[in-house]
């Protein structure tokens, strides 16, 4: 699908409070679109640009959703809830899957021309050695955790919608964002905020697929422009062992890196005893038993047939570590 690289054309964001939403609403600016997005009336105002128009609503409030969506031409899903725990469960299948639901029945309704949806490399199966690519989905039953387990059922949603009514959907997966405006932060983002601040005494044998989080917001704009619809693209950077990606932190903050590989048996009690804290006290526990199980899989991706179809293209993945420690440490994140 071609169309000018200077469009006035009219584009909701869903998420764009976020983390992944405000690099998409921030790139779609910079090429011209007309940029809508919808908040949550509790969500921070933090990553939102004064040039963009606000709607206030929810994804599970379908009035709300139907009058951000009125005289919209593309429209970009980017809203999740990302994290590997909450006190009640059920808010990842109300927020990832009810919510996608809606927002994709809605957009059927107001004759949406093309949708962008963010999915996950969460959705995918690994591979023992191999880096995974968009060939093998996972099943709901393979998934770990509540927050993958939604992923899951959200994107085989919207595939099914895209065959059988026909939504004009293209599905995106992007590996592990990094970099600024991690406003929460992610999951990583604490990592690297508590592995900068020297709070990260050992590491677990695993990696990951690390990516400059503006690199995903330009790979849903070729995703929009070069997609597929009911096709799957993976947006990642590089694979990195998760002891390499602490060393890389600690020489950018000057700091001495953890040489104690810890092993899985002995994190565990420590998993359950932080979610045990959690479940009386504020905020989210940093060590989670679903994370600790996640980590027994390297986490390794391959991003080719994005880079084939859609032009995609990622920088060095240092460059998204070094600006999330600079943007942390900016806003006070790094003590």
């Amino acid at each position: 699908m071609e169309h000018n690289a200077l469009d006035d054309s009219a584009v909701l964001v869903t998420g764009a409070s976020g983390f992944v939403g405000s690099a998409i609403a921030e790139t779609l600016r910079a090429a011209g679109y007309r940029v809508r997005v919808l908040v949550r009336p509790s969500s921070s105002r933090a990553n939102i640009s004064p040039l963009d128009t606000v709607c206030q609503g929810d994804l599970t409030d379908r009035s709300s959703l139907a009058a951000a969506l009125k005289g919209v031409r593309f429209l970009f899903h980017a809203a999740a809830d990302y994290r590997f725990w909450a006190r009640d469960p059920k808010d990842f299948g109300r927020n990832n899957v009810e919510g996608t639901r809606l927002v994709m029945e809605e957009a059927l309704r107001a004759g949406v021309e093309r949708v962008v949806y963010t999915s996950s490399v969460a959705t995918l199966r690994l591979l023992n050695g191999a880096p995974a690519d968009e060939s093998r989905p996972l099943s709901e039953d393979e998934a770990i955790g509540a927050y993958k387990r939604s992923k899951v059922v959200a994107e085989r949603l919207v595939e099914t919608m895209a065959q059988r009514d026909g939504l004009p959907a293209v599905i995106v997966n992007p590996s592990t964002p990094i970099g600024p405006r991690d406003v929460k932060p992610t999951p990583t983002g604490r990592v690297i905020v508590e592995a900068a601040s020297g709070r990260v005494p050992a590491f677990v044998d695993t990696g990951l697929n690390l990516v400059h989080v503006d690199d995903v917001a330009a790979g849903h704009l070729a995703a929009l422009r070069h997609g597929e619809v009911g096709q799957r693209y993976i947006l990642g950077g590089e694979n990195v062992l998760f002891s390499a990606m602490l060393a890389d932190i600690a020489t950018i903050v000057g700091r001495r890196a953890p040489t104690l590989r810890a092993p899985r048996a002995l994190i565990y009690p420590v998993a359950y005893a932080a979610e045990f804290l959690a479940r009386f006290g504020r905020g989210d526990p940093f060590i989670t038993v679903d994370g600790i199980r996640m980590s027994r899989h390297f986490m390794f991706f391959d991003d080719v047939k994005a880079r084939r179809e859609l032009g995609y293209v990622s920088r060095p993945y240092g460059e998204g570590l070094s600006d999330a420690i600079a943007w942390f440490r900016a806003h006070g994140y790094l003590r």
